[in-house]
């Protein structure tokens, strides 16, 4: 008990004194970046007095689809690779894509779980599969926008931006899709008075160590369903599940999100990752719900909510 507690005052010290608990656990150990920055959530999320307190707990899950065909990459022929990511060129992301959402859709559908799919607006212009695959679920899902062709809002001028925005409207009309929630590509939040604009309800904002919370807060006319925690394929689902505790606890709204490219590379590993990270931690959820203590929300569901005043 004594050693726990030891361990406790060390992490709560690194909060106060606003070191990088990330680095310097990295230099002194072997433990994966994504399991540090759980356990460093499940420390500073119990420590934090809520600045929001729901009827009940609200786990709010968003995915960020940033390029969702291979034929994205070959159009653009590696031109807006660096756009997209760091590591990988388009063609690849895309290829992964296609490979993980049918997956992560059969998931949600077989546990009737919504979630917010923030599709790249390009793709609805070169492939109809993920509009088709959305929109035949037997669940209702929400989906919104992220960005046309995948660029940091931060660096588009106030009219490059706007043409963005008028682009992704006029390609997901095709489908009857009027987006409601957006997702920054690479989280770089600019331009909210065009979101109004285009009539937009909600945003995710930009999230790491620092920034990450359990709170909705509204700006202007919109709702920014601030982030919770970023999930990879080396997230633990134990440890996502004593966050949930902790937002059932304080009757707070949890948001998680991930990319789909980052639960694996083969259509083996992405399920291998879902079985281990995403299920358990979805089930735990259910038990929640089930027991009265937790609702299941997209962002635009969760905005919604509290914008009636059924949230809180």
């Amino acid at each position: 008990m004594k050693c726990s507690r030891r361990i406790e005052l060390f992490w709560i010290d690194k909060v106060v004194n606003g070191l990088s608990i990330l680095e310097e656990t990295k230099r002194r150990t072997k433990v994966p970046e994504f399991l540090i920055s759980q356990l460093y959530h499940v420390v500073t999320f119990k420590l934090k007095k809520p600045k929001m307190k729901l009827d009940k707990g609200m786990l709010i899950l968003s995915i960020d689809v940033d390029v969702g065909s291979k034929v994205l990459g070959v159009i653009n022929k590696g031109k807006n690779d660096a756009n997209v990511n760091k590591y990988f060129s388009e063609y690849t992301v895309g290829r992964i894509e296609e490979m993980a959402l049918p997956l992560f859709v059969g998931l949600f559908e077989n546990m009737s779980i919504p979630v917010t799919f923030a599709v790249r607006g390009q793709f609805v212009d070169v492939d109809n599969s993920i509009f088709k695959l959305l929109l035949d679920s037997s669940v209702k899902h929400d989906i919104g926008a992220h960005g046309y062709l995948h660029r940091r809002f931060k660096n588009l001028s106030h009219r490059e931006a706007e043409n963005e925005l008028k682009m992704i409207s006029a390609s997901m009309k095709k489908f009857g899709i009027i987006p409601r929630s957006f997702v920054f590509p690479a989280n770089s939040v600019a331009h909210l008075n065009l979101l109004e604009k285009y009539g937009y309800k909600c945003y995710r904002d930009h999230g790491d160590f620092i920034h990450d919370c359990m709170y909705i807060e509204k700006q202007g006319q919109l709702y920014n369903i601030h982030p919770s925690l970023y999930l990879d394929q080396s997230s633990s689902s134990l440890l996502s599940k004593k966050i949930l505790d902790v937002a059932v606890g304080k009757k707070a709204p949890l948001h998680f999100w991930f990319h789909l490219w980052n639960l694996g590379e083969t259509k083996e590993s992405i399920q291998r990752s879902i079985d281990r990270v995403i299920f358990p931690m979805l089930r735990y959820a259910k038990e929640r719900v089930d027991c009265g203590l937790l609702t299941l929300e997209t962002m635009l569901s969760a905005a919604q909510k509290i914008e009636s005043g059924l949230g809180s």
